[in-house]
Formats: structure tokens, C-alpha cells, sequence
């Protein structure tokens, strides 16, 4: 009778350790819904909450409509997409290499992704600088060839680390510093890429490496999706793999994880989902980084809550970089590859003094 109590006890304090994470991952979607409803009325167009809510539900008036469904819809499904992408993608990078500080920006997938836009840019005539009396602006002639190459780059970025990581046999703590080695070494070479081109070409590179949350299309957004969606499934089959790896990846293989595998096809599906949304809005940086961190916080390292609340979270921050970026000098639009980075430098810090003292 004592053993079923006990037994009893334990399954209900199962359900209420379950309870809790779930709980936290309605209280992120809810959040997430708070955040696109202020991103909704966020602009130079003032468009009430109730408007927004009337426009959504069919109703209101065509200018909001247009504003809101042409405008301000494809840029926060964009910011979502991203912020999704990069943040499973720095979920799963941190189990795997055994590594709290990797993400799409420490490993180098960003300098790589603009080291290929630039070449882009500049060699093949994909973005010039078209100046006249009403303005100086930036266009890009061939879009997708800055996309297709700011993806290779980042592609090419994780085929090296992994490349050295099977040849020189490193841990997998030794290929953060092998990203920040080949990231130096593609911004260098981007920087001198530069140093030799007309000032219309540097302009085109610097504005892409800002981040634009406004250039992809609905196809674009689509894209972004599929890719991350086929990801998340990926990465949901092997939740119980990622716990396993949790503890070490001797105590993994000795449970049966084909750590090696689960390593590389992990670290390929997140590189290209990191790739994509980077080459479709340009260098953001950190998000990947700061996702995981905050949701491990509330739901710990348990990769069937942790995957899909990084995901939602990195919605979250996405959207709220996009937010400031538009409020903090209205109406002009400030990068948002800054913003995103001004969140993620300081959380980067504290990781790497709080890695310090556990050592």
C-alpha cells in the first residue's frame, strides 16, 4: 500500500513538473501575440488597436487594411520566421557542440553569409546605388543572387568547422574557437573587398550587413517557413537524443545515440535554416544566442519544451528588436541588426564570465 502511495505521489508531481513547462510555453505564445499586436500598431500611420482588431476579423477601413496586410504583415511574419529559424538553430547548436555560447553569430554563419553577399555585390553586379533629387537609395538588381551566395557563405562556414572537427578530431567546445578564427577570417576578407570597390558597391554591402526585416516577399516568408518547419520536426523526433546528449556524449552513446550522426546532421539542418533567414534579411545577430538562454530559465534543459519555447521566444525577441527599431526614432526605421545585437552583447558577456567561474 506504502509502494502505491509512493508511486502515486511521483506521478503527481510528474504531471505538475509537465504542468509547469507547458505552462510556460502557453504564457511565450500568449506573449508572442501580445508582441505582433503592438507590432501591428507600431508605424507612421497611427492605426488604433480596435482598427487592427476589425481589419484582422475582415472589417475596417481599406487604408488600414492595405497598411496593415501589405505593410506591416509581411514584416512581422518575416521578423517571426527569423527569429524561429535562428533560435532552434542556436537551441540545437548549444546541445550538440556542448557549448552555451553557439549560435549562428559565434560559429561565423553570419560573417559568412555576408562575406558572400558582398562578393555578390561587388563581382556580380547583384546591388548598386541609384542617387537622385528625392533620394539616395539602395537597390539590389538581382536579389536572389545576394541571396544565393550570402547562402553558400554561410553554408561554406559550417562545411569548415565540421571539416576540421573530423580531420583534427577537436571537441566540440575547441570548434567555437575554429568559427571565431574562419569569422575573422570572412571579415577580412569582405573588409578588403571593399577597400577596392567604388563607394556605390560599399554602400550596398553596409546596408545589406544592417538587416532588413522589409526585404523578403510573401515566397520569401514562405520559404523561411518550410525550411524551419521541416526542422522543428527534425529536431522534435530527436528531443529525447538532445536529452541524452544533456548528459554527455559517452552516457549518449551508451544509450544508444549515434552521437556522431546526430552531430552532423543536427549541425547541417541548423546551418541551413540560419543560412536562409540570413540571407534573405541580412546579418542579425544574437538572437540564436539569447532565445535558449532566457527559455532554459523557466523550462530547463529539457528538450521537448526547450525546442519549441526557443522557437517561440526567438519570435519574441525578433519582434521586439523590430518594435524598438521603429519607435526609437520614428518614422525612420533603425537597423535592426544593431538592435539585436545592443540585446545579445551584454547576455554574451555574462555567459562567457559566468563559463569563467564555473571553471
Amino acid at each position: 500500500m506504502g509502494i502505491l502511495k509512493r508511486l502515486s505521489g511521483g506521478d503527481h508531481e510528474y504531471h505538475r513538473y509537465i504542468g509547469k513547462k507547458w505552462l510556460a510555453l502557453i504564457a511565450l505564445a500568449a506573449l508572442l501575440f501580445i508582441a505582433i499586436l503592438i507590432a501591428l500598431s507600431v508605424g507612421s500611420s497611427g492605426i488604433s488597436l480596435s482598427e487592427i482588431l476589425r481589419v484582422i476579423f475582415g472589417g475596417g477601413e481599406q487604408a488600414s487594411r492595405t497598411i496593415i496586410f501589405n505593410v506591416r504583415m509581411p514584416r512581422i511574419a518575416t521578423g517571426m520566421g527569423v527569429g524561429i529559424a535562428l533560435a532552434m538553430a542556436g537551441c540545437v547548436m548549444q546541445n550538440v557542440l556542448r557549448n552555451p555560447l553557439a549560435s549562428a553569430s559565434t560559429l561565423g554563419i553570419s560573417q559568412g553569409a555576408s562575406f558572400g553577399a558582398a562578393l555578390a555585390i561587388i563581382y556580380f553586379g547583384a546591388g548598386t546605388q541609384i542617387a537622385n533629387a528625392s533620394t539616395n537609395a539602395i537597390t539590389f538588381t538581382n536579389p536572389y543572387t545576394v541571396v544565393i551566395f550570402a547562402f553558400l557563405g554561410g553554408i561554406t562556414t559550417t562545411v569548415l568547422i565540421l571539416f576540421l572537427s573530423r580531420v583534427t578530431g577537436v571537441s566540440p567546445s575547441v570548434m567555437i574557437l575554429a568559427g571565431v578564427a574562419i569569422s575573422a577570417m570572412f571579415t577580412g576578407a569582405t573588409t578588403l573587398m571593399q577597400y577596392f570597390s567604388d563607394d556605390n558597391m560599399v554602400a550596398a554591402v553596409v546596408y545589406w550587413t544592417f538587416g532588413n526585416l522589409g526585404r523578403a516577399g510573401w515566397q520569401e516568408i514562405g520559404l523561411i517557413y518550410i525550411l524551419s518547419a521541416a526542422a522543428f520536426v527534425y529536431f522534435i523526433l530527436n528531443r529525447w537524443n538532445y536529452n541524452a546528449m544533456e548528459s554527455g556524449n559517452n552516457t549518449a552513446k551508451s544509450l544508444g545515440v549515434n552521437v556522431n550522426t546526430l552531430i552532423l546532421v543536427s549541425m547541417t539542418v541548423a546551418t541551413l535554416i540560419s543560412a536562409t533567414a540570413i540571407a534573405f534579411v541580412g546579418t542579425i545577430s544574437f538572437i540564436g544566442l539569447i532565445a535558449p538562454h532566457i527559455v532554459r530559465r523557466f523550462v530547463g534543459s529539457d528538450y521537448r519544451f526547450l525546442i519549441p519555447g526557443s522557437a517561440l521566444m526567438g519570435a519574441v525577441v525578433m519582434l521586439a528588436a523590430d518594435i524598438a527599431s521603429r519607435m526609437i526614432q520614428a518614422p525612420a526605421i533603425l537597423p535592426i541588426g544593431a538592435i539585436t545585437s545592443f540585446l545579445g552583447a551584454p547576455l554574451f558577456l555574462y555567459l562567457i564570465i559566468k563559463q569563467g567561474k564555473r571553471r
